[in-house]
């Protein structure tokens, strides 16, 4: 299948049907990885940068190999390469979500909008009210739009769905090994920084996608990408603040305070206008322009790719 093809159908299953929960998802298999090396780890007594180092890049050349190999096979090569693409985009199921939980807070049930909030976060949703619910459904939809759509879109751009699935990899190892506590400070931090750097440019380029998506709606048109910058330099990620700043903004809504991580309250820096709480009109106008957003870097890239300026495979 051509590049650009095989890009714009991936694409476009994840914005019709979300993740492929009834198949099984390439994610579990890479998290249960994760799970079985955490529990050696404990066994060797080896909590160290080197072990984590080490089984992160274990694990991710081991899913790119077994990728290449699945895509490489004669006649079902091409539907295994189809399905691995579009597995690892979770634009689509991100938006669903979203909805879902927006739909609870509109509806005045907090306990299920708690749930559902709670399946998109990492925080304690635990005692939430509406508007920190709203917040942190926003902030979550804002970061996401890069972690689960752009950064995963531009690997599969640039080296198919083997390096794709690599990246999956690393960013797996910083969603369950990237917290700076005493258990996984240590552990995580080779996969903390991989991601960090393999994120960097696909923040950025989310960034400008929002804006050019708020454009378009004929929205923020007052906000400077000076002001997005400079809020997202005061965030603790090099790259979470970009994504978040840009929506803080561009929908005229607060992100960051105190927030409560696995017990443990974090005063986040705040982004965007202050006191500006979210509510459903400002949510519904952020998944507008996430959905845009990730439309144009799809249309783009395949663009790209058409010409033969993008795709390095």
């Amino acid at each position: 299948m051509h590049h650009a093809l095989l890009l714009a159908v991936a694409a476009g299953l994840d914005l019709i049907f979300g993740d492929p929960r009834q198949l099984p998802h390439p994610v579990r298999a890479i998290g249960w990885c994760y799970a079985r090396l955490d529990a050696l780890a404990d066994r060797l007594g080896q909590r160290s940068r080197l072990f984590g180092a080490l089984s992160v890049v274990a694990v991710a050349g081991g899913s790119a190999l077994i990728v290449a190999v699945a895509g490489a096979l004669p006649v079902v090569g091409t539907v295994l390469a189809v399905y691995f693409a579009y597995a690892g985009l979770a634009l689509g199921s991100l938006l669903a979500e979203g909805r879902r939980a927006a739909r609870f807070l509109i509806a005045g049930d907090t306990e299920a909008a708690r749930m559902a909030v709670g399946g998109l976060v990492s925080r304690d949703v635990a005692g939430l009210d509406a508007p920190e619910l709203w917040r942190a459904l926003a902030e979550s939809v804002a970061e996401n739009a890069n972690d689960g759509f752009v950064a995963p879109f531009f690997w599969l751009a640039i080296t198919g769905p083997a390096g794709l699935w690599a990246y999956k990899a690393v960013s797996t190892a910083d969603s369950m090994w990237g917290y700076r506590t005493p258990r996984h400070e240590r552990l995580g931090w080779f996969g903390a920084r991989a991601d960090d750097v393999l994120a960097w440019l696909p923040a950025r380029l989310t960034v400008a996608a929002l804006w050019l998506a708020a454009r378009l709606m004929g929205a923020g048109r007052s906000v400077r990408l000076g002001d997005i910058a400079r809020d997202a330099a005061t965030s603790g990620s090099p790259n979470a603040g970009w994504p978040m700043a840009a929506a803080a903004w561009l929908c005229g809504g607060s992100m960051g305070g105190q927030t409560r991580y696995h017990g443990v309250l974090v005063d986040k820096p705040r982004l965007g206008p202050s006191d500006r709480p979210w509510d459903a009109a400002r949510y519904e106008l952020l998944s507008a322009m996430v959905l845009f957003a990730g439309c144009i870097v799809a249309v783009g890239t395949v663009a790209l790719c058409s010409i033969g300026v993008w795709s390095f495979v």
